[in-house]
């Protein structure tokens, strides 16, 4: 008989960029996330994250992660983009695969999700360009934690405009249950000194949602860019987390890497 078993991608870089025993991850996530001490008071309608190993991006990131246990009930689908660093791709590419794994289960891939945006041109199918990926892996052992029940639309990003970014997170953008998580590090390989300089001018520019990010400033400058063009037709408000580079976690300061994590919540109303 034919093996229906749900096709899964597994985990790819467990061992290398996060601990592979379910045991460890856990409790290093655990560590990291009670570690954090940032909170924001609004629901997150999009956080910006880095991608890093975690003993080098781990603290920054759970700085925004943390928080989200607060809506661990209501995020039921998180839309998930990452820029590619293994495969080429033009476009959006989503997975055909059914869930990804990490040591601490699988996550379902949202078919109906994955359905609302096929009929865009620049969303393509591609295993490929996910197989090996780690910008979206090491962000799901976080949302696992954090959150309750949830599935997951992963798409790995490519040669695309900002435009053609926002147009895919405005076909998904959903209500208070849809979170999207942007994956991206900051700065690559300056100087300590100069890296702070370069990555608070990047963290002014996305605070005030300015759409014009290059690949210097953010390797995923792409799905964040088309994700400040989407913050801004629908009036949301770019917080900074937490800004800092592997020179200040576990790295050596002549070449460093930046690390920023960002939330961007519904603007309050005003009389």
């Amino acid at each position: 008989m034919r093996d229906m078993q749900p096709s899964v991608r597994p985990a790819a870089v467990a061992g290398m960029f996060y601990p592979g025993s379910a045991a460890a991850l856990a409790r290093d996530l655990r560590q990291l996330l009670a570690d954090s001490e940032h909170s924001t008071a609004a629901r997150p309608k999009a956080i910006i994250v880095p991608h890093a190993g975690y003993i080098y991006s781990g603290p920054i990131a759970a700085s925004v992660y943390a928080p989200l246990a607060t809506w661990r009930d209501e995020i039921r689908r998180v839309v998930l983009l990452g820029p590619t660093h293994r495969v080429a791709v033009n476009g959006l590419a989503i997975p055909s695969t059914t869930a990804f794994a990490t040591p601490l289960g699988r996550v379902s891939v949202d078919g109906a999700a994955r359905a609302a945006i096929q009929h865009l041109p620049q969303v393509v199918v591609s295993d490929a360009a996910h197989a090996a990926e780690h910008s979206l892996e090491v962000q799901l052992p976080f949302l696992q934690t954090v959150l309750a029940d949830f599935s997951l639309l992963p798409l790995a990003v490519g040669r695309a405009s900002p435009a053609q970014v926002a147009e895919v997170l405005e076909c998904l953008w959903g209500g208070d249950e849809t979170l999207f998580v942007i994956s991206s590090d900051l700065s690559h390989y300056l100087p300590y000194a100069v890296a702070r300089d370069v990555d608070a001018d990047t963290a002014r520019c996305i605070v005030a949602l300015d759409a014009r990010l290059d690949h210097q400033q953010a390797c995923g400058a792409t799905p964040v860019n088309g994700l400040l063009l989407a913050a801004r037709r629908h009036g949301l408000r770019a917080a900074l987390i937490d800004l800092r580079n592997s020179g200040d976690t576990a790295g050596d300061r002549s070449r460093v890497v930046g690390y920023g994590a960002f939330a961007f919540t519904r603007e309050p109303a005003h009389d």
